[in-house]
């Protein structure tokens, strides 16, 4: 079958699949890790914090290099692909079970251990994530053919992520890590399967300037907005067992309702978020979504020991408020390139730098936030209200600050501009 044929559903899931294991395998890694570390091996969370920001750095850093390799191999052969990403789905899993299950306690082998793994786990898992992003864009199609080849792909995402918040819990990391596994060969097997694109030319993009998408105002505006209110959006997601089981005291079998619940409601939350996109605009709903996490994030610092419920409403609403992080800043990005004239031109120059800034993101949250909670007085465990105080001040505060400035430049830059340029175009 052609890649120029109308892509099947069929076809659809086949190359979609392999986006469940690889959204499965980030929340252990983004979320559960740190608090595995800290609790099980004692790691103090500077030194926890030190080692997550290198690894998630140089993770954001390789991103431009792995793309122009992918670039090469997609120019040989997709079956060229195939056997690479075999040989990184190989990595991932060892590396996945070489994180969670060290060979040592000892605190400075394990260190080393973890920052050698986190590496190899991190490069294994961006080489998959670009090729198959790479797969799914060449496929080309019309926009109802390109639509549903991402939401397939989202959607078994979405699975993978509500799994990976329910199993670690329900079965332990041991049976989570098997089932991983498990899926990961599926996907890959099933992507082995999916109509290969068209190759790409030996020459394609071999001139393209990686450094073009500086070269556009409106592309560093939008960008000082994502990077801060993803940061404000990271700083919770790594700190947010912590908060669960000091500040909360939640029972243990309650992390999966609060993960779950909060993924949820963001994936349950993108048609209103659509449907208000078509009232007010892109821009104006993004500032809508930041405006609710910040309410919720301001409740939250009256939550204390034995709130699971109020705490299941927050999870719930600002999953809600998430719906507007996962659906509407990449629509805006396309369009700014649309509007630039860069279109069919430079997408992998513009994408290569959003997916390093959804990096540095995370990175960023884990190398500050971890240390900074060290410094005022918490460790995992801790009863004493100055100690659960800085964490409430952590995990609550610090990302309503960041979605504050985030919000106020994505209307100073973005929305007042676009409202003075309606104004005086409407000018008779």
């Amino acid at each position: 079958m052609s890649a120029r044929q109308p892509f099947s559903h069929s076809n659809s899931l086949l190359y979609g699949l392999l986006g469940l294991p690889l959204a499965f395998v980030a929340l252990p890694l983004y979320v559960i890790l740190p608090n595995h570390y800290a609790k099980e091996f004692g790691v103090p969370l500077a030194t926890l914090g030190a080692i997550l920001l290198g690894a998630r750095l140089f993770d954001a850093f390789i991103d431009p290099l792995l793309g122009r390799w992918s670039d090469r191999l997609f120019a040989r052969s997709t079956q060229a692909v195939l056997m690479v990403c075999a040989v990184a789905a190989l990595l991932l899993a060892i590396g996945f079970g070489a994180l969670f299950f060290p060979p040592t306690r000892d605190p400075s082998l394990l260190v080393a251990w973890a920052t050698v793994a986190l590496v190899f786990t991190y490069a294994a898992y961006s080489l998959l994530s670009v090729a198959h992003q790479s797969w799914g864009a060449m496929l080309g199609g019309d926009e109802a053919q390109r639509s549903r080849i991402v939401s397939w792909r989202e959607a078994l995402g979405l699975v993978g992520v509500l799994m990976a918040s329910v199993l670690p819990v329900a079965v332990g990391l041991p049976a989570t890590t098997a089932v991983f596994c498990v899926v990961l060969v599926l996907g890959w097997l099933a992507w082995r399967q999916s109509v290969p694109p068209v190759a790409k030319s030996n020459a394609h993009s071999a001139a393209t300037d990686i450094w073009l998408p500086w070269q556009r105002p409106e592309f560093r505006r939008l960008m000082a907005v994502f990077v801060f209110n993803g940061i404000a959006s990271a700083i919770p997601a790594t700190l947010v067992l912590f908060f669960v089981q000091d500040r909360l005291q939640a029972p243990q079998n309650m992390e999966p309702a609060f993960l779950g619940s909060y993924f949820l409601f963001a994936a349950l939350s993108i048609p209103f978020w659509l449907w208000l996109v078509k009232k007010i605009g892109l821009a104006r709903t993004w500032l809508a979504g930041m405006v609710l996490s910040i309410l919720v994030f301001v409740w939250a610092t009256q939550l204390g020991t034995g709130d699971v419920w109020p705490f299941i409403a927050v999870c719930a609403l600002s999953g809600m408020a998430l719906g507007t992080d996962l659906a509407l800043p990449g629509a805006m990005l396309a369009g700014l390139i649309d509007k630039a004239g860069d279109r069919g031109q430079s997408e992998g120059a513009y994408f290569g730098w959003w997916n390093f800034a959804i990096k540095l993101n995370l990175a960023l949250a884990a190398g500050l936030a971890l240390p900074l909670l060290g410094q005022f007085g918490y460790s995992p465990g801790a009863r004493d209200e100055s100690a659960l105080m800085a964490l409430t001040a952590a995990y609550c505060v610090l990302p309503c600050i960041l979605k504050a400035v985030a919000g106020v430049l994505l209307y100073a830059t973005v929305i007042r501009p676009a409202q003075h340029l309606h104004l005086i175009k409407a000018t008779p």
